[in-house]
């Protein structure tokens, strides 16, 4: 088995006290011992301006909230990426490029990420084009803050990077992996409340088993995310 150390994930967040957090356990810890990757938080306070170290304004224009500061995140982002420094730098927003499996895997494969953890009513726009940040949203949905969706892309991303999981196989069938969801998942008891585990599991045919995986990840995907086939074709 090919190991790789050489992942290196950066978080800019106004709350590093929330990592490593599920990074921090499981698979994922072992693999931080074992130098399959590695994580760091950034504290973009330090940063901040004046004696109360701000960080944030209020909008151009008026509105509600506030608005993170474009000289505030560009020293933060400085201040902690070398000139050869090759990681995409991802903002994660709601109005962002949604994040997918495919591009899991395609970051799997890179040297890290630099993640910017958003609050507030988001940041100067100013700044995604001066640094060149990558906008991505985890889902149509509105968070507090891009922390949790951090930690959610990380958890995707470094367990597909070769040697965190026990097996390399258990990837290859999940849900997403060719755009269908995954298939039934079954174990003892042979009989829970009524119920029976469905005999072609038990047979031992493993053409018939892997025959029947199939038509239930097709069937599932159809009737819960049909967008995944459309997609497909």
């Amino acid at each position: 088995m090919v190991k790789r150390n050489n992942f290196h994930a950066s978080i800019i967040t106004l709350f590093p006290e929330l990592f490593p957090g599920t990074l921090d356990v499981s698979i994922f810890k072992r693999a931080q011992k074992e130098g399959l990757f590695s994580l760091e938080t950034i504290n973009l306070r330090q940063f901040g301006l004046g004696k109360q170290k701000m960080v944030d304004d209020t909008p151009a224009g008026g509105g509600s909230g506030m608005v993170l500061r474009a000289d505030v995140l560009a020293n933060a982002i400085d201040q902690s990426t070398k000139d050869n420094d090759k990681r995409r730098r991802i903002l994660l927003s709601p109005r962002g490029k949604k994040f997918t499996q495919k591009m899991a895997h395609e970051l799997s494969k890179s040297e890290g990420v630099i993640l910017i953890c958003a609050r507030f009513e988001g940041v100067d726009e100013r700044i995604i084009k001066k640094r060149n940040l990558e906008e991505i949203s985890i889902g149509d949905y509105v968070l507090a803050g891009g922390e949790v969706a951090a930690m959610a892309m990380l958890e995707a991303i470094v367990r597909l990077i070769p040697g965190v999981l026990g097996s390399d196989l258990s990837a290859i069938n999940e849900s997403f992996e060719n755009n269908l969801l995954e298939y039934p998942q079954y174990t003892r008891p042979q009989i829970f409340e009524g119920q029976k585990i469905p005999n072609v599991l038990l047979e031992g045919n493993h053409q018939k088993i892997e025959k029947w995986r199939n038509e239930q990840s097709k069937k599932l995907t159809l009737s819960r995310r049909p967008d995944l086939i459309a997609n497909k074709e």
